[in-house]
């Protein structure tokens, strides 16, 4: 088969949840799969995974992206005798003209779901282009069976056995390291020298990050030393709020609010805190606690829409929405080293269930798939 992927979020969107997806799912499937041929639409400069693949690459310019895909990529399709095309970005940027067959990786219907956690920009043009994206595609790939439901509700007359779903993974840094060695780092680097909980996921107001730090609040003084509350994140205007609320609070002096944190040094973080809390009301996937129990750290986190298919029971379950859950949790786990252990032992286990490599596997049986069952009606 001849397939073509818009890789242009690999580039755009990288450090992203979507970048990240797009990048590791094209490592994959050109190192995986030697049947199909493939088509890159590229931008920016090229990975070496990509420069040392025979596969076809068409650059293209970010400044011109809507000639790209009004004009350019249905006749560069046509043109290549391409089979099935793939954009992986929530489809977004598909001209339903193209005549080949069409697949669109949905990461999740949150603008739909909780649109007041969304960016008006960004939900204006999601709720404008999503139904007709849908609408012209002939499969869709999502990231959990949480996520596939939601797509059947919110577009029932979508063929359920059209949409397939694709687990997410962890990038190969996410692993166990010596815990010393990265306390070490964090305190030179970064100035923290105590024990911390840690929190990393983004400050969006479906992250719940108020919450944590309300419970973490409750519980500070009775905990049986003194243990500081880590949060990771580029500071915008959600986390400033957050700042704000732990001077009200008066404990500015035990949550750190680190700011934007290199990529290389974050699985030292993962590391070397005592715990990870992911509080979070909505996920599509939620990688951050697959990325901790990859480095072998205990998880407290959510029970609530994908998050259950991710952790299993290799977490201590809460409910975001009681702030008694998460403060219970958080001296349970800080006061019994065996159950942080055992934990530990339990997140390794389940996150080698996870791999980029099976993602990729997933994708191409979702394109044999698509593929017959257009071939069927």
């Amino acid at each position: 088969m001849k397939i073509a992927i818009d890789s242009r979020s690999a580039t755009w969107y990288h450090g992203t949840g979507i970048g990240t997806y797009t990048e590791n799912l094209l490592r994959e499937l050109l190192s995986l799969d030697s049947d199909n041929e493939y088509l890159l639409y590229w931008s920016g400069k090229s990975k070496d995974y990509i420069l040392n693949n025979p596969c076809k690459k068409v650059l293209t310019s970010k400044k011109h992206h809507r000639f790209f895909q009004q004009h350019f990529f249905p006749y560069n399709l046509q043109k290549n005798n391409i089979e099935l095309y793939h954009i992986p970005q929530n489809g977004i940027g598909l001209n339903s003209e193209i005549d080949c067959l069409k697949v669109a990786t949905i990461h999740d219907l949150i603008p739909y779901i909780m649109p007041e956690t969304v960016g008006k920009g960004y939900l204006c043009k999601f709720l404008k282009e999503i139904p007709n994206i849908i609408d012209s595609c002939d499969g869709l790939i999502t990231v959990s069976e949480y996520s596939k439901q939601d797509i059947m509700r919110f577009f029932p007359s979508f063929d359920p056995e059209r949409i397939f779903v694709t687990p997410l993974a962890t990038n190969s840094n996410f692993c166990q390291l010596n815990k010393d060695a990265c306390k070490k780092l964090i305190s030179e680097k970064y100035n923290i020298n105590s024990k911390f909980i840690l929190y990393m996921g983004g400050f969006s107001d479906r992250k719940n990050v108020n919450s944590l730090i309300e419970a973490y609040s409750n519980v500070r003084s009775s905990l049986n030393e003194e243990i500081k509350l880590v949060i990771l994140g580029s500071y915008r205007d959600k986390s400033q709020k957050l700042v704000t609320m732990c001077s009200d609070m008066n404990i500015e002096d035990h949550v750190i609010f680190a700011g934007f944190i290199p990529e290389e040094h974050v699985s030292s973080f993962y590391n070397a805190c005592e715990v990870f809390v992911y509080p979070s009301y909505y996920e599509g996937f939620g990688l951050p606690p697959l990325e901790a129990m990859s480095c072998g750290t205990p998880v407290i986190c959510s029970t609530t829409t994908s998050i259950p298919e991710v952790v299993a029971d290799s977490c201590i379950p809460i409910n975001p929405y009681k702030l008694d859950s998460i403060s219970n949790a958080i001296c349970k786990i800080i006061k019994d080293d065996n159950l942080r252990n055992a934990l530990s032992q339990k997140g390794l286990e389940r996150a080698k269930l996870f791999s980029w490599k099976y993602t990729a596997k997933k994708t191409l049986e979702a394109y044999e798939a698509i593929k017959h069952l257009s071939s069927c009606h």
